[in-house]
């Protein structure tokens, strides 16, 4: 082989030898000849790549590079321009491999992160920090104490890419991210995002906790272990959790340890937040909402059988004006501490799953609407709504227009059409309304098939509506007839001025399907 051709064949080869050669460590190069090497290593390694990405280098490099490689160019490009909008912990010495505590530079970092200077704020005195990025280089990190921010604030910051681990000496209560302080009153705090994470809280404490937050996104996180809550919102509003996981046990269901599940996935005691496209899959209670205005939207709850005492979904007293739509309610159901204004529409309830109202102290359900959502069940006869306590108003609600295969109907309208020869026609709505014995409308034809307009010698019997019980509507005729009675029931007033139910009644207990042991 020609010596040229040999020369052209290897040089890639020799530049690639080289280049690593070249970012080794030397050790016994003093201080300052080192730390220039340093500063030239990250400009190098982006002019390396660019280099050989015509050769075919690229693609095996990043495909084969170990951690070590990879750690080396992240603490490189972090050394090259320490006034980068992006922050590496492990700069500060933090541990990715997770055999040691990181919790000292991890916070380190996200003080330093918060220390960039600005002169333009989001909301007053909340400063703007320009979209800095706290990366944590999927790394492995374990905390003995919760990572926070420092007292003086700020925003348009981002966390991300890596995984956060509670040791085994991480108070229980606390959580492994806690945002804000009880102690300052007003929000210190605004557009932070908490991206790509898991968070192993090691049944010590809870994963993420928002104190008086504004505008904050937690997105394709995945929060486990928790013994408390995995996310909990307290004060502030606009909080949007998207596209995670949690669940307190690590299960795809079924789990023989279900009975035992504690704790809750999502807390909102806050107003004007959004939960969209999350999977919770073991706790207690899957999402505990005491605030007002929020919408869940997309989740799926398996987290604990109604039958084991689990809820999918739990309004607490006080949470009105919320919205639950197109949600898979998977063997756990919703339960409405307060019936006030609150829609739940277009989902999916499996495995007798069931929505409970409870009628509390105020005995009312008020703009409550739930419509247009599909029920399976065992057929063991479980109602798709139930009522518990007594409901002295029914007002602005529907429950109408719902599906149900293997469950029983409720709903707050009913029609039924009774037929015979006799001068009495009632019709039994016990086994459809929904409040026992509580109506506000009724409506009725009479329809006689001998009698019609043809028959000039044929008068028209007189009727008219006797009697509402709990139960049932009778109407009477003067004189036996063959006839047909179509009637139409709603349960609920609208107006102001309309007079209020006719008959109270205390509801039915509880009806659930037996469990499988």
């Amino acid at each position: 082989m020609r010596a040229s051709t040999y020369v052209a064949s290897c040089w890639p080869h020799w530049l690639l030898i080289s280049t690593i050669a070249y970012s080794f460590p030397i050790q016994h190069r003093d201080p300052s000849v080192w730390s220039s090497r340093n500063l030239q290593s990250g400009p190098l390694n982006s002019r390396f790549l660019t280099a050989l990405r015509g050769v075919g280098y690229t693609r095996n490099y990043m495909r084969s590079g170990s951690r070590w490689w990879q750690g080396r160019l992240l603490q490189n490009e972090t050394n090259f321009n320490c006034s980068s909008p992006i922050f590496y912990p492990t700069a500060n010495g933090a541990d990715p491999t997770g055999s040691s505590d990181s919790t000292a530079a991890l916070q380190k970092t996200i003080n330093d992160a918060f220390e960039i200077a600005s002169s333009f704020d989001l909301l007053k005195g909340i400063r703007d920090l320009g979209g800095v990025q706290i990366h944590l280089g999927g790394g492995q990190y374990i905390l003995s104490k919760p990572l926070t921010i420092p007292e003086l604030g700020g925003g348009n910051i981002m966390i991300y890419g890596g995984t956060l681990r509670a040791a085994n000496t991480f108070p229980t209560d606390r959580f492994l991210v806690e945002l804000g302080s009880e102690e300052i009153s007003q929000p210190n705090y605004e557009d932070i995002v908490l991206q790509n994470l898991m968070l192993d809280c090691n049944y010590r404490g809870g994963g993420i906790l928002l104190l008086n937050p504004i505008r904050i996104t937690i997105s394709d996180c995945y929060i486990t272990h928790f013994s408390s809550v995995g996310i909990s919102v307290h004060k502030g509003h606009e909080t949007f959790i998207h596209n995670s996981f949690l669940g307190q046990h690590i299960t795809v269901g079924g789990d023989p340890q279900e009975r035992n599940f504690s704790g809750t996935a999502i807390r909102l005691d806050s107003n004007d937040n959004d939960v969209t496209d999350v999977v919770i899959f073991s706790a207690q209670i899957g999402i505990e909402v005491l605030g007002q205005a929020n919408i869940i939207k997309g989740v799926h709850c398996y987290n604990k059988a109604t039958g084991w005492g689990g809820t999918g979904i739990m309004m607490r007293k006080g949470a009105t004006q919320n919205r639950i739509i197109g949600c898979y309610m998977d063997y756990t159901g919703i339960v409405l501490e307060e019936s006030n204004r609150i829609t739940i529409s277009n989902s999916y309830f499996l495995g007798d799953a069931f929505i409970l109202l409870k009628a509390g102290t105020s005995g009312t359900a008020f703009g409550l609407s739930i419509v247009d959502n599909i029920f399976t069940g065992s057929d063991h006869g479980v109602p798709i709504v139930q009522a518990q306590g007594t409901f002295s108003l029914v007002k602005q609600t529907r429950v109408d227009d719902n599906s149900a295969a293997g469950m029983a109907l409720r709903s707050t309208r009913a029609r039924v059409s009774v037929s015979g020869f006799g001068n009495s026609w009632t019709a039994d709505l016990s086994h459809v309304l929904l409040f026992p014995g509580a109506v506000a409308h009724v409506q009725y034809s009479f329809y006689t098939p001998q009698l019609n307009a043809t028959n000039a010698t044929a008068t028209f019997p007189q009727h008219a509506l006797q009697s509402i019980t709990s139960s049932s509507i009778t109407v009477v005729s003067d004189r036996p007839v063959d006839a047909v009675v179509s009637f139409s029931v709603d349960q609920s007033s609208y107006g102001d001025n309309e007079m209020q139910n006719m008959y109270h009644v205390t509801s039915r207990g509880l009806q659930m399907a037996p469990l499988k042991h």
